[in-house]
């Protein structure tokens, strides 16, 4: 039993779920429940409401996804090195917190309760400030201590010296030159050599071209500045590496306030996803009461179109704890029901319902048999998957749980599925606990109607346009509609009065104006079957040729004999000189018959078996043998 699922909370969640940033959040949306709670039920939903007053007035909140964060600062904390991206992932959360405290304190000047959450956010300037100003744009800044900016400037300075050396040699040994340009290879300042003039420019081979005709060499002049330059950018990494060493360890200090930071955000951007569905589904906050009590005014399923929605009337707990509703197929029963359970499934989980007023009382349970639950794979049938659900409701109710049952005793004999239904109603009722079922049978009307803590409803149906007005009426009996709706759409009066004397008896046929004029259903035009005909154009061809009739084949005109005679489809073998082939009649005509030919008791086989096969035939005469007779395809 899947109560979330029938009465289509899970798609309540993940429309929730898409409002949260955090996956923490989301998480917490995708494992909510109701809580039992009633002081921590108030505090929710007074969040729920602060959450929403506050984008109101002051936008939505600066919230940021701290995911990564988490394993950034586990890294921190056991002394590894952060990276330049690490560390401005740490600036961003810091500048995130930063915008959110402001957005908080100016909630104070509502009065907004949300807003006091703020003194429990630290921004840590200090380790933001020291992260913004030396590391920019996912490296460390020249200018994040005097010595990078110094050994930077001499590195600059030693790869320009390089570059001239090199411009030097290949303006010195143009002729030796294969191009105008110099070039890096394996991390070398190379200039381009012809082959030939190997050894004209002094320095060191470092690498050829594809076709080995051009060397590219380090002039030697650029190899002692290459020296000095490894040498500068080993003072380089170690500078960086201290600066990164630093500001890890700056941020491992504050480890205690990042991690509270995190908390905070996950545990607004939660609160405030409350706030944005709320804002979305246009709700408003509901009364709780532990006095089994639920009212609902103008009440709407959520995930419905507001502008095509009915909204709904609804009150159990004073008068009745449980109701039978009926009314015409797709008029809104199961609709109004699992309206009525999802707002106080939503109530109960601290969320805002789609109503204009609701006072909704605490549930321990939450228990529903809604759809024909058929199970393929447990081989159950709807009768028994439906049995098998209610149950699963009946040993879990008690006074404080809430049910709602869609076409109760549905599935099976109609009179026996009726006295189903009324046992399972008996037993709701001994359990003390608020229940909504809908049902067709009118043996379940009359019985809740004389039962006490129990009364009937329907849903209205205009019998003039055909079409159900979603209105539930509380206190009243509903009838199905089915011979007024059968009646609009042309069934005739005879099959009508048949069908009313079925149901109800003769004296009630009297009773029903029917509209319909027709006598009985005017026959359409229909398609007609062909059957195979078997008459005398086929007994024909099957005697227009006989075995061993001698025929001419055209178009070849080649003259063969008949060895298997014309079949329904027209069709014969010929033996011809060299194969036998099959053929379509129309390209045979007769030669000579086959009583001109043959004697009467003319063993065909000696034309058309082979002589192997002839042999076989003979011993099988005989004796017995294994050998097989094949037949030419």
């Amino acid at each position: 039993m899947d109560t979330e699922k029938q009465i289509e909370f899970d798609k309540i969640k993940m429309i929730w779920s898409e409002l949260a940033v955090t996956g923490k959040a989301k998480e917490s949306i995708k494992e909510a429940g109701v809580y039992l709670a009633e002081r921590e039920l108030g505090k929710q939903l007074r969040d729920t409401t602060d959450s929403r007053d506050m984008i109101e007035k002051l936008g939505t909140p600066p919230l940021q996804n701290v995911d990564e964060i988490r394993e950034i600062m586990q890294i921190a904390e056991k002394g590894n090195c952060l990276t330049p991206h690490q560390l401005e992932r740490v600036e961003r959360v810091l500048a995130a917190v930063s915008r959110l405290k402001d957005y908080l304190k100016r909630g104070k000047m509502y009065e907004n309760q949300l807003a006091y959450y703020e003194e429990d956010l630290d921004a840590v300037e200090e380790v933001r400030e020291e992260i913004g100003r030396q590391i920019r744009g996912g490296e460390v800044d020249d200018h994040a201590s005097k010595e990078l900016l110094q050994i930077r400037v001499q590195i600059l300075k030693c790869e320009e010296q390089m570059k001239q050396k090199a411009e030097q040699v290949m303006r010195a040994e143009k002729a030796c030159m294969a191009d105008q340009y110099c070039t890096f290879r394996n991390g070398r300042l190379c200039v381009p050599v012809k082959k030939e003039y190997k050894f004209k420019v002094a320095g060191s081979v470092i690498d050829k071209s594809s076709t080995g005709s051009t060397l590219f060499i380090e002039p030697a002049g650029v190899a002692r500045f290459y020296e000095e330059l490894q040498q500068l950018k080993i003072s380089e990494e170690n500078e960086i590496y201290r600066i990164l060493y630093t500001l890890t360890a700056m941020v491992a200090t504050a480890a205690g306030a990042m991690n509270r930071n995190i908390s905070m955000i996950e545990k607004l951007d939660f609160i405030f996803s409350k706030g944005k569905l709320s804002i979305d589904m246009g709700a408003v906050e509901p009364a709780i009461n532990t006095e089994r009590r639920i009212v609902l005014k103008n009440a709407r399923h959520p995930l419905m179109d507001k502008d095509v929605n009915v909204p709904l009337q609804f009150e159990i707990g004073e008068q009745a704890r449980g109701i039978v509703i009926t009314g015409p197929n797709t008029g809104g029963k199961t609709v109004a029901i699992k309206t009525v359970m999802l707002s106080c499934m939503m109530a109960q989980c601290g969320l805002h319902v789609a109503c204009e007023e609701a006072d909704i009382c605490m549930n321990n349970a939450y228990l529903s048999d809604i759809g024909d639950g058929q199970d393929l794979a447990e081989n159950l049938s709807t009768f028994s998957a439906h049995i098998t659900n209610v149950l699963e409701v009946l040993r879990e109710v008690d006074r404080e749980s809430f049910v709602i049952m869609d076409e109760l005793g549905s599935g099976t004999d109609p009179a026996e599925g009726m006295g189903i239904a009324i046992a399972i109603l008996e037993q709701l009722r001994k359990s003390g606990a608020l229940f909504l079922v809908t049902t067709h049978y009118p043996e379940v009307k009359e019985y809740a109607g004389q039962t006490e803590d129990m009364c009937n409803a329907r849903m209205t149906f205009d019998r003039e346009t055909l079409s159900p007005t979603y209105q539930m009426v509380i206190g009243e009996a509903g009838e199905s509609c089915a011979f007024y709706i059968a009646d609009r759409l042309g069934m005739p009066q005879e099959m009508l009065r048949t069908a009313v004397a079925a149901a109800y008896g003769e004296e009630a046929v009297d009773g029903y104006r029917f509209r319909s004029q027709e006598s009985e259903i005017k026959k359409a035009v229909t398609a007609k079957i062909t059957k195979n005909r078997q008459g005398k154009r086929a007994t024909g061809l099957s005697r227009k040729y006989k075995r061993g009739d001698s025929v001419m084949v055209y178009p070849d005109k080649k003259i063969g004999i008949v060895c298997v005679p014309i079949n329904e489809k027209g069709v014969l073998r010929v033996q011809m000189p060299d194969k036998k082939i099959w053929i379509n009649h129309k390209r045979v005509k007769l030669h000579v018959a086959a009583d001109e030919l043959y004697p009467e008791d003319y063993d065909f086989s000696i034309l058309f078996d082979s002589v192997a096969n002839r042999k076989i035939r003979h011993d099988m005469d005989r004796k017995y043998t294994e050998e097989t007779v094949r037949y030419e395809e």
